[in-house]
C-alpha cells in the first residue's frame, strides 16, 4: 500500500470537508443528524434502562429524561470519558450525512449507497453505544436473551469492537466523501470563473 497516496487522500478530504461547511446545504444536513444522533446514543447510553424508567415515571418526568439525553449531547451532567467519545461519532455522523446532502443532487446514485452505509454505521453505534464508565451497552439484553449470564463478561469486548467498526468506516467514509466534495467544489469554482471570463470577453 502506498501510504503517502493513503495520507494524501486524507489531506485532500479535510480540504474537501473545510470547503464544504463554506455551504449552507452542508449544514442543512450536519446540524440535525448531530443532534439527533447525540441525542440517540445518549438516551441508548444505558442499554434499555431509561425506556423501563419512562415507563415507570409517566409522561411529565418521561420529558425531563428526554430533555436530559439532548442536552447531555453537549456535555452537561455528563462524565467526561462518557461523553467525549459519544460527541465525537455525533460529529463524525453529522458530517458525513452533510456531505451526503451538499453532493446529493450532483451524484444521486452513489450517495444513495452513501445514505445506506450511514445506516449501517448508525445501527453500529447504536449497538455499540454505552458508558464507559459503568460497562453498559445495548448488547447486554440482546446477548442476554441468546446467551446463559455467564457469557455475558464478553460484551464489554463485542461492544467496544463493534464500535470501532463503526468508526472505522465513518473514517473511511468521510475519506471518500470528503474528497468528491474537493474535487467537485474546486470543479465548480474553475467554471464559475472561466464563465465569467468568457462573459466578460463577450462583453467587451
Amino acid at each position: 500500500m502506498n501510504w503517502r497516496k493513503w495520507l494524501d487522500g486524507f489531506a485532500l478530504a479535510g480540504k474537501g470537508i473545510l470547503l464544504a461547511t463554506r455551504e449552507k446545504k452542508f449544514w442543512y444536513g450536519f446540524i440535525p443528524a448531530f443532534l439527533f444522533f447525540g441525542f440517540l446514543m445518549n438516551l441508548l447510553s444505558g442499554g434499555f434502562a431509561k425506556f423501563e424508567l419512562m415507563s415507570a415515571l409517566g409522561f411529565p418526568s418521561s420529558l425531563q429524561i428526554l430533555w436530559n439525553s439532548f442536552i447531555a449531547t453537549f456535555g452537561i451532567g455528563q462524565v467526561f470519558l462518557d461523553w467525549l467519545p459519544i460527541f465525537a461519532i455525533s460529529v463524525m455522523q453529522g458530517i458525513l450525512i452533510g456531505l451526503i446532502v451538499l453532493l446529493w443532487n450532483r451524484k444521486h446514485e452513489q450517495n444513495s449507497a452513501n445514505l445506506e452505509k450511514a445506516g449501517i454505521i448508525t445501527g453500529l453505534i447504536a449497538l455499540g453505544a454505552g458508558c464507559p464508565t459503568c460497562g453498559t451497552t445495548l448488547l447486554t439484553p440482546l446477548l442476554g436473551t441468546i446467551f446463559s449470564t455467564s457469557s455475558l463478561a464478553a460484551t464489554g469486548t463485542i461492544s467496544t469492537i463493534v464500535t470501532w467498526a463503526a468508526i472505522i468506516i465513518a473514517i473511511l467514509s468521510l475519506k471518500r466523501l470528503g474528497e468528491e466534495a474537493y474535487v467537485i467544489i474546486i470543479n465548480e469554482k474553475y467554471l464559475a470563473k472561466k464563465r465569467k471570463k468568457e462573459q466578460s470577453e463577450k462583453n467587451i
